[in-house]
């Protein structure tokens, strides 16, 4: 079983640099909820970095361009958290419930109530 987190961002460095002037200039319409859990204007938050280090579980992170060159097929909106079991994939927090989602402690409980 494999967590799959596809961020709704490109990528390459042309679009990190638009993200993080993105994040710098307007924080409250940046359109990535994941990566605004996951990550400081600059660098990974330090509790979520600290939770892949020490999780069990075997995650995976696309920007969005790189999900759809690797699944084709599957259509979704972003940002978006999967679980990749038995050649299947499950949604395991959709962008709707991300958006929600108050900070990067409360996306950890989450995800390990929810797998």
């Amino acid at each position: 079983m494999k967590l799959l987190f596809v961020y709704n961002a490109n990528s390459g460095k042309l679009n990190t640099l638009f993200d993080v002037g993105h994040k710098l200039i307007s924080p409250s319409s940046y359109k990535c909820s994941l990566c605004a859990l996951t990550h400081n204007v600059f660098s990974e938050n330090a509790t979520w970095k600290k939770f892949r280090d020490e999780s069990h579980f075997d995650m995976v992170f696309y920007h969005k361009d790189e999900f759809e060159i690797k699944f084709p097929e599957v259509k979704l909106v972003y940002p978006t958290i999967l679980k990749l079991e038995n050649n299947q994939l499950t949604t395991v927090l959709n962008p709707e419930v991300l958006k929600e989602i108050p900070s990067v402690d409360t996306l950890i409980t989450r995800l390990q109530s929810a797998i």
